[in-house]
């Protein structure tokens, strides 16, 4: 499991010959960095004298939101490797032999599945990246401003995982033949793109403010 290797050792087998882990992992691996920091931020929020000052609304939210930038982090951390195994399958549809007609069509349908179950994964990390910018304003707002620093690079990680992970949801399509599952996967890449770039100036916004 990549998950479970050194920093140092997956790190160097990113940096190989070899095509995977590449950029679909280490967008999982970005986001759930992002999701971490984010979540270091919460600890070092709530229980505090300021966490207690707030009123009950924004404890309660600020409680929420870790819970659920925790669960991103796990979610992202699967991606890591799921990436991998998804590309995998890809690589091995293309070695299925291709002498007759029908297998020829049995090689094809198989390319065809396998390249959309390489592009949803990535496509499902973008979703759980954008959770994360979405979860990130409440630690923005009333998170520990000793580690507002941490909000700002939590936010620039997420949102370079989300994108990161959509680089490779739009390679794949492109070997595709369904126009209509493009169509609607081109649809759902611009919305996820579009709110992430919102929510990213919104966080950035908010750090520098209080940077000053």
């Amino acid at each position: 499991m990549l998950v479970d290797k050194t920093i140092k050792d997956y790190v160097n087998q990113v940096a190989s010959n070899e095509p995977a882990p590449g950029g679909g992992s280490v967008s999982a691996l970005v986001g759930s960095l992002g999701a971490a920091l984010t979540s270091m931020v919460g600890n070092l929020t709530i229980g505090k004298k300021a966490y207690e000052k707030l009123d009950e609304v924004h404890r309660k939210e600020l409680d929420e939101n870790l819970v659920k930038v925790q669960d991103s982090i796990k979610k992202l951390n699967v991606f890591v490797d799921k990436d991998t195994e998804a590309f995998n399958k890809v690589m091995e549809s293309f070695k299925l032999p291709k002498e007759t007609e029908d297998e020829k069509r049995a090689r094809s349908l198989a390319i065809e599945e396998a390249t959309k179950g390489a592009l949803e994964t990535p496509l499902e990390c973008a979703k759980e990246c954008l959770e994360v910018l979405r979860l990130q304003k409440t630690f923005a707002l009333y998170g520990n401003p000793n580690a507002i620093t941490d909000v700002g690079v939590g936010a620039l990680l997420a949102y370079s995982g989300l994108e990161g992970a959509l680089f490779n949801v739009k390679i794949n399509l492109a070997g595709l033949k369904d126009e209509k599952y493009i169509k609607n996967i081109e649809e759902e890449m611009k919305n996820i793109l579009n709110e992430g770039k919102k929510l990213r100036e919104e966080l950035l916004e908010i750090v520098y403010g209080k940077l000053g």
